[in-house]
């Protein structure tokens, strides 16, 4: 590392990979185990929190009892490299650490990992995480106490028939040896993956259809097996959203749901493979007028991030791979990375909505929504802006918010009589800036 190189790493501060010690000592040892722990990174000693240049008082001996100390408190053992740099007459010693290929690294008998700009304690859940992706195993891999025979016998007729159908695997005449032979089961038990693909277990989806944050007016709480539990999720959504129709000219009309269907599922299927099932926290699904809430258990997993997952050219990572595998022999899914350029794609068809993904470190929060639109008042032609009531620009800003939102519900939304609504709805019509596509239950509004 050059002089100017260290004076901008400075001048940043620290970060998820840069930390100041103005001294060695053990606190620098856990931030080296941190490091260990996440993607590397380097910690400079002679650097105050500040970014003010102390310097330290090490030789090449000093330096190399300090890399012998970390070997001894870290297991397994870390051997960091070290660079000493003169800074303005005073020492900087480098010392830099690489992603430990076997997690976690302990220091001292505890693990840390590095969050932003600071380190953090691992918890047993945690830990046992870690050490599962190290070892290539996932936590559905593991035996449970359940039978094969205990298992759901429609749940597995669908596996069955769904796997036949799609080519992806070619079964035999015993579905419990092709179970053993794709992993689900083991001879004498089943996995974890199997329980809840095909059994009774004790996670559940939770859906909701709400007017208000606090105004519930429908619900559902889900504890099917996996395979079946979809479908009975996408049944409660599709009740729950509008579905309007396209005439384009063609003699058959063309259904049009609020919500790209495709998307919606691709987004609760990912929610159940990706899910944290040592959280006993629900998936939990919201549906309000304007916009639909997945929230799972569990944070984005394998060092993937929002910013990756915006990109087209993401490496994919399963928390479940037992999981994933299922999904993918039914049809379901892909196993190649392709989800969100998915999703990207299908919200294309609609330009009125967009996703919003939040990790908020023990679970993930994915929203479509509509996006948020000016007045659209301001859109028309300005010599007839005057002309409009206030109540028929309350009307149009409804309508641009949300589409399919009903008469009656924008009278109650701007305060005035349903009447007075339809009077207000019919003028804006025969002015030509509202038009009503599809039938009156199940159509849509679209602003000229």
């Amino acid at each position: 590392m050059t002089e100017d190189e260290l004076r901008t790493i400075i001048t940043r501060g620290e970060g998820e990979k840069v930390e100041f010690k103005q001294n060695f000592n053990n606190e620098a040892i856990i931030s080296i185990g941190a490091f260990a722990n996440h993607k590397g990174g380097i910690l400079l000693a002679g650097i105050c929190d500040n970014g003010q240049l102390t310097g330290v008082s090490a030789n090449s001996e000093t330096v190399q009892n300090w890399i012998n100390e970390i070997g001894t408190k870290t297991e397994p053992l870390i051997i960091p490299d070290a660079d000493e740099i003169m800074l303005d007459n005073k020492k900087v010693v480098i010392f830099t650490v690489h992603e430990f290929p076997v997690k976690p690294v302990s220091v001292k008998g505890r693990y840390y990992v590095r969050k932003r700009n600071s380190n953090h304690q691992l918890t047993v859940d945690e830990i046992v995480g870690y050490r599962m992706k190290s070892l290539n195993m996932s936590f559905d891999a593991f035996p449970v106490s359940t039978n094969y025979e205990d298992l759901d016998r429609e749940a597995l007729a669908l596996f069955s028939q769904r796997i036949r159908t799609t080519g992806r695997y070619k079964p035999g005449t015993d579905l419990h040896a092709d179970l053993i032979k794709l992993g689900f089961c083991k001879k004498g038990g089943i996995t974890r993956a199997a329980e809840l693909l095909f059994g009774t277990h004790h996670t559940a989806i939770h859906l909701g259809r709400f007017k208000a944050p606090s105004a519930i007016i429908d619900d559902i709480v889900i504890r099917s097996p996996l395979v079946i539990a979809v479908e009975e999720a996408m049944d409660f959504i599709k009740r729950n959203i509008a579905l309007g129709y396209e005439f384009t000219g063609e003699l058959q009309r063309k259904e049009r749901w609020q919500f790209p269907l495709p998307a919606i599922r691709e987004i609760l299927l990912n929610a159940l493979i990706h899910k944290d099932y040592r959280n006993p926290t629900d998936v939990i699904i919201k549906i309000f007028d304007d916009r639909i809430e997945f929230s799972n258990p569990g944070a984005l997993f394998g060092n993937l991030t929002i910013a990756d997952l915006q990109t087209d050219h993401y490496q994919p990572r399963h928390r479940n791979k037992l999981l994933a595998e299922a999904f993918y022999l039914m049809g379901e899914v892909e196993k190649y990375g392709t989800g969100f350029i998915r999703i990207r794609a299908w919200l294309e068809e609609y330009p009125g909505l967009h996703y919003d993904l939040v990790d908020l470190e023990d679970f993930t929060r994915l929203t479509i929504k509509e996006k948020v639109v000016e007045k659209v008042v301001e859109k028309v032609v300005e010599k007839v802006v005057e002309n409009l009531s206030e109540n028929q620009q309350k009307i149009l800003d409804c309508i641009a918010a949300n589409p399919y939102i009903s008469a009656k519900e924008i009278s109650c939304k701007i305060e005035i009589s349903h009447r007075k609504t339809q009077e207000n709805i019919k003028k804006l019509k025969d002015a030509g800036f509202l038009r009503r596509i599809g039938p009156a239950k199940g159509g849509y509004w679209k602003i000229a």
